[in-house]
């Protein structure tokens, strides 16, 4: 699971960027269905909590049909962090399987000194931390405090808690998207990944303050895993 969610950070519009705060919601609920080729195997649930200048998010994955039967078990991620004019910071990431303590994963997030903790089976590395770096759950609520409507394209840094990676995604807008939740008038990303290499497409609510709506992965083989929001709740 850990595909889901491919993770995207506009840290070179951010110096643009006016503060936003006030229009971002001070909590979020949302659902997604998750199908492997067409066929469901499971769905997330999502909170987005603001208190003041902090925030929370948490996420559950949860296994249906025959995934439930093979695999069991559930995903819970969670990050925790600040929140300033450039949008969310994150301080604490954590990443953890109901059954597999060996793929469970923590980021430590020292702004301070510019240092980002990794850490998984008891090893911990210790790297630079870039500006505007995001986890891989706050990357996906960090679209409501960036100016996207004008932008071409987005460069990111993002850890998952074992590793950290940098990305590019081409924006354009896309076209009015159907969901169990509704339809969207969305912007789309696209990572135009070259041969060998995994795609990522993400749609944008452009209405409801750019969260995700949609998103498709699909690897070198050709299989896909889609994220489709099938409720959302937001609090103002």
């Amino acid at each position: 699971m850990n595909r889901l969610a491919p993770v995207l950070y506009a840290w070179l519009l951010l110096c643009v960027a006016p503060p936003v705060l006030a229009a971002a919601p001070s909590g979020v609920q949302a659902t997604y269905d998750v199908y492997r080729d067409g066929l469901k195997v499971g769905q997330i649930e999502e909170t987005y909590t603001r208190d003041h200048e902090r925030y929370t998010l948490s996420s559950t994955t949860t296994p249906t049909g025959l995934l439930a039967v093979f695999r069991p078990e559930k995903i819970f991620i969670e990050s925790a962090g600040l929140i300033g004019q450039q949008g969310l910071q994150p301080e604490r990431f954590s990443h953890r399987r109901e059954r597999d303590e060996n793929k469970d994963s923590r980021a430590e997030f020292d702004w301070k000194e510019r240092h980002l903790a990794l850490t998984q089976q008891a090893q911990r590395i210790l790297l630079e931390l870039p500006d505007g770096t995001q986890d891989r759950l706050s990357a996906m609520y960090q679209f409501m405090f960036l100016p996207l409507q004008k932008a071409a394209a987005l460069d990111f840094a993002m850890t998952n808690g074992s590793k950290l990676d940098h990305y590019h995604y081409a924006i354009s807008r896309g076209q009015k998207l159907k969901t169990p939740a509704g339809e969207f008038r969305t912007l789309y990303l696209d990572n135009q990944a070259g041969a060998g290499e995994n795609r990522t497409e993400i749609w944008l609510a452009v209405q409801h303050h750019n969260l995700p709506c949609k998103m498709v992965i699909t690897d070198a083989d050709g299989e896909q895993l889609t994220q489709v929001l099938s409720r959302l709740i937001v609090v103002p």
